[in-house]
């Protein structure tokens, strides 16, 4: 038997994807979600509920550790609510249930993070670059990839992936697209807008879960890791682009909402590292 790819929040937003891709490379999936709904996740994959954060939670009632080639872990409750309080509740759960993947014998565990643990930043992120989070949503993340970094970093292969801004499937977010989405279904013609200069790292949520299933398995990549574009783009072209790839009937109200005087003018991945595993993948040859 294939050896598995345990995926944790196998049901959310970018979970779906992971699930899929981890299926293409041929990997045994293991999908975790705490309730299972019809037709959300890839049929090739073995669907289990469980609720990872309780501490009575235990992988090896699942599958035996030596079939496990890694755990990605993706669960997060919140994620588009970025100052909600659950972030910090549950920052202890994870870190345990993190922790516990290394004390059970877990060779390879790969968690997924946030460019919202950077804070304030102008040009190209690095594994190296000084974190300063201004959202709970941030700090948390921060403090798990600190946390888990000292605790497991040197036990077990630990890679952290930072994701950048996530578009696509856009029925299933919480974005500025899903927000126009909404607004056209709702005969709406003009949607308010900020300025729209600043730039970010746009990624389609596909190409995601490509990159997170490639890196949670490749071996000896360890650390902090960018699962990004590496491209920035202004926030106005993105979202003049995607009016136009949507055939949506509405125009943007320029200026009708403040820039917010803590984001970057500019902020994006160094994507390097993850163009150089996609490349050696077996998704390079689709392309």
């Amino acid at each position: 038997m294939a050896q598995a790819l345990v995926v944790t929040g196998a049901g959310g937003y970018v979970g779906r994807h992971v699930v899929s891709a981890a299926a293409d490379l041929g990997y045994r999936v293991v999908a975790l979600v705490r309730q299972a709904r019809n037709g959300e996740i890839d049929p090739r994959a073995e669907i289990v509920e469980a609720d990872v954060l309780d501490p009575s939670f235990d992988l090896t009632a699942i599958l035996p550790v030596d079939e496990v080639a890694a755990v990605a872990h993706l669960a997060w409750q919140d994620g588009f609510v970025h100052n909600a309080s659950s972030h910090m509740a549950n920052l202890s759960a994870h870190y345990r249930f993190l922790t516990t993947l290394a004390d059970l014998g877990v060779r390879r565990v790969a968690a997924l993070g946030t460019m919202h643990e950077v804070g304030y930043w102008e040009g190209a992120i690095t594994a190296e670059v000084p974190t300063n989070p201004v959202t709970l949503y941030g700090i948390a993340k921060d403090a798990l990839r600190r946390s888990t970094l000292l605790s497991i970093g040197d036990r077990i292969e630990y890679v952290w992936l930072r994701a950048y801004y996530i578009l696509g499937d856009d029925r299933r977010n919480s974005s500025i697209f899903a927000k126009l989405l909404d607004a056209a279904d709702g005969g709406q013609t003009t949607f308010p807008f900020t300025t729209g200069k600043s730039l970010y790292d746009f990624i389609d949520v596909a190409e995601l879960g490509r990159q997170i299933a490639v890196a949670a398995t490749a071996p000896g990549v360890t650390g902090v890791l960018n699962t990004g574009s590496g491209v920035p783009e202004s926030l106005a072209d993105r979202v003049e682009r995607f009016i136009l790839e949507n055939g949506l009937p509405i125009s943007l109200e320029y200026g009708a909402f403040p820039d917010r005087p803590y984001d970057s003018p500019g902020i994006w991945a160094d994507a390097a590292a993850i163009r150089a595993l996609m490349a050696a993948s077996p998704f390079a040859k689709e392309n």
